[in-house]
Parts: C-alpha cells; sequence; structure tokens
C-alpha cells in the first residue's frame, strides 16, 4: 500500500482532506479515523486508529506534525501492510475465483437447467479463467425425491463427464456436500475415478465432528476439500473460534466464510476475515468468502474480504443464487487484475443463457423482502414464500418479521 500522506497549502485543507478520505475508503486502506494537523502552513493528513488517537491527536495539533506524529503514522503503514493484501493495481497469483452458479442458482429452479445451459456455462467458465466450476450437490437420493428436482441437486459423476470429458483444462469441478444430507461414503467415489477435483462440505457450528469426518473421508479418496461454516452471523463468536481450531488441525484444505442470509456488513468482513485468516496462516489452510446480497453487498463483502486476505472467492453469472443471489461473477472478474480473467465470454454468457432465463419467469435477485430479512439477520424462507406470493405489501411483511425475530 503506498503511503497516504501529504502536505497541501492550509486554504485547500478541507477539501484534499475529504478527497483524500473518499480515495483511501475505495481502496480499502481502513482507518475509521483521519486527523488533520498544520505544520508551517500546510495541512498533514494522518489515518488514525481510533477515538483515543484521534482526541490526542488533535490535543498535539497545535505543536505541528512533530516525530511522534511521523513515528506513529510510519507504525500504522507497518501494521496496515501486514493486513491489507495487494492493491487496485496489482494482483496476487493467490486469488481463485469459483463459480457457484449450478449450485447456488439450482436452489432458484430446483436444478432444471438445459444441457444448452450447463455446456455454456462450461465453455464460459473455461474461456474465462475461472478456477473452479462447481455442478451442484451431491445429495442423498434416499432422502431427496430425484423425480422433484433436476439432475444437478444430485451432480452424479457420469452426469458431469456428460459435459466435460476428461476436462483437458485448466478449470477444476467441484461439488457441495452437505452435512446430513448426502451419504457420502457411498455416493463421493475415489477420486482416481472421478471427474470432480474438489468437495465442499457445507456445515453449521454445531454440526462440526460430522462435517470433519466428511472431509476425512473425501480427502482420503484423494480429493481437495473445503469447510463452507454456514450462517455464521447467527453463531457465537466462541463457537466460531472453537469450530475453526477444529479445522485447523484437520487435514481440510480451506475453510470459507459464508454471509448465508446476507445480513454482514464489510467492517464486520474485515474483522471476520482477520479471524479466519489468523487461523489459516497458523495451520497453513486457505480462507474463502461466499456472500449473498440481500443488502446489496455481496460484491462489497466480497472485495472486503480479498483484501483482508482471503483467496478463493465465489461468484455467480448475474449472481444467480437463492433469494436475493450472490456475488456477481462480472462484477468479480471486472474487478480483479489478474490478465488471466476475461469478462467478456462472462458477459456473452449471460447475454443468451441468462436474459433467456429471467424471460421465462426464473427470479432471483434484490428485493425489499430479501433486504428486510437480511437486516434482521433472518433465514431468507419468509421472504422468499413473500416472493413466490408476489407480497408487495411490505410494511406488513416487516411486522410479521419482526414478531417472529
Amino acid at each position: 500500500m503506498k503511503e497516504c500522506h501529504a502536505f497541501i497549502a492550509e486554504e485547500d485543507c478541507i477539501s484534499y482532506a475529504v478527497a483524500h478520505l473518499a480515495v483511501a475508503r475505495s481502496q480499502n486502506t481502513g482507518p475509521a479515523f483521519w486527523g488533520i494537523t498544520k505544520e508551517k502552513g500546510g495541512c498533514f493528513v494522518q489515518p488514525l486508529k481510533n477515538r483515543s488517537d484521534r482526541i490526542h491527536m488533535e490535543d498535539r495539533a497545535a505543536e505541528g506534525v512533530d516525530k511522534w506524529n511521523r513515528k506513529k503514522y510510519t507504525k500504522y503503514l507497518e501494521e496496515e501492510k501486514v493486513a491489507q493484501k495487494g492493491d487496485l493495481l496489482s494482483f496476487r497469483p493467490d486469488i481463485k475465483v469459483l463459480d457457484a452458479t449450478i449450485r447456488d442458482g439450482g436452489l432458484v429452479n430446483d436444478f432444471y437447467f438445459t444441457d444448452e445451459f450447463i455446456h455454456n456455462l462450461y465453455k464460459a467458465n473455461v474461456k474465462a479463467g475461472v478456477d473452479y466450476m462447481e455442478f451442484g450437490y451431491r445429495a442423498d437420493k434416499e432422502m431427496f425425491d430425484v423425480d422433484a428436482y433436476g439432475p444437478w441437486k444430485f451432480a452424479e459423476d457420469d452426469k458431469i463427464r456428460e459435459v466435460v470429458g476428461d476436462n483437458d483444462t485448466d478449470l477444476k469441478i467441484s461439488i457441495m456436500a452437505d452435512v446430513g444430507r448426502c451419504n457420502y461414503k457411498e455416493d463421493i467415489h475415489d477420486r482416481s475415478d472421478s471427474p470432480v477435483d474438489l468437495i465442499r462440505v457445507a456445515t453449521y457450528v454445531n454440526t462440526m465432528p460430522a462435517a470433519i469426518d466428511m472431509i476425512e473421508d473425501a480427502h482420503r479418496k484423494g480429493y481437495e476439500t473445503t469447510c463452507n461454516i454456514m450462517a455464521i452471523s447467527n453463531a457465537k463468536e466462541s463457537d466460531i473460534n472453537k469450530a475453526l481450531e477444529m479445522l485447523g488441525k484437520s487435514c481440510v484444505d480451506g475453510i470459507y466464510i459464508v454471509d448465508s442470509f446476507g445480513s454482514l456488513f464489510p467492517e464486520q468482513i474485515r474483522t471476520i476475515s482477520d479471524q479466519y485468516m489468523e487461523v489459516g496462516e497458523k495451520y497453513g489452510k486457505y480462507i474463502g468468502m461466499h456472500a449473498h446480497n440481500n443488502q446489496q453487498l455481496a460484491f462489497a463483502n466480497t472485495i472486503e474480504s480479498c483484501a483482508r486476505g482471503v483467496s478463493y472467492l465465489d461468484a455467480t453469472m448475474s449472481g444467480m443464487g437463492r433469494g436475493a443471489g450472490n456475488c456477481c461473477m462480472e462484477l468479480l472478474l471486472g474487478f480483479l487484475k489478474n490478465p488471466k480473467y476475461k469478462l467478456f465470454p462472462i458477459i456473452k454468457f449471460i447475454e443468451q443463457n441468462i436474459v433467456p432465463l429471467k424471460e421465462q419467469g426464473v427470479e432471483w435477485g434484490f428485493d425489499i423482502p430479501y433486504l428486510l430479512t437480511g437486516h434482521l439477520n433472518q433465514h431468507p424462507r419468509a421472504a422468499i414464500a413473500a416472493m413466490k406470493e408476489g407480497r408487495k405489501d411490505y410494511s406488513g411483511f416487516y411486522k410479521e418479521i419482526i414478531d417472529k425475530d
């Protein structure tokens, strides 16, 4: 991160400070407060990390920018270099992008995608340089009616092969397995017999032992593995800490932050990312981010986590996903600076495949009911039901879900 301080003419002090703050925030540089002190008729713009620092700086402002100020600012920059990973003009080779359109988007249409849609999505991801493509869930057919869902609810190996063949590309294939909803010992075969590279285990904090058993099983079979801890906005911090320690000591490759309810703000994501990154660095695990767009913050939260060192980033085409949807692939690839990522194949796919899907009546994306459940940190099921009913009595809906809160 480049130094953000500057000396400016006194009459321009206020306007420069405002502009400087806007630039700094757009680059996720992070300080909550900014101090302005005078020196020889000019101003020194300086980041302050908390209110006590700000008050102390104001007390010293009359003295000008002395050695104490410079030393404190230098220390801040050193600390922020550790926390901040990269900047807007560079790229980090450790970042990987995962397309979850089929899996999360399948929750919108019960996984009924045409073969043409799936083939086109696969080709678009390959051309765009996307790193992973998630083909759906590996759900237990004993628990779910196969006639009630499209094939990607079960994402069988043979069905995936119909699309990818030998997958002689750089794109890796993933599937998700939910704790308690996957007969993983029988339905997840050895990696050598499967087109799948990555098994993503989805769990809540209270089912962590079962999740680790699934992870260990997949690891023994030769797969890459992640653990996606869902609904963390509803979990106790102490429980999350315990879960992270358990995962840190396990054989899992990566751990995902999952804002299932779309209720978290970038400031919270910053703190949570630091919490996960600390465990990841301690145990040698990468950290991932999966965001929902209830408050229209999926993209903002994703790049905020990226700025803190999170390296595996989920996105979907046009944000297609349950309820309010997810981080838009077209936004994310437009933001990332790795030259291997290409935006045009994504735009073309959206034009030729997502637009017709919406014209057929498949609905997702931001709306008031989703905003309200996100705002109240609730599961979006009530909002999904309201949207299916075509409800527009938003105030009445708000009163209903507040009573349930």
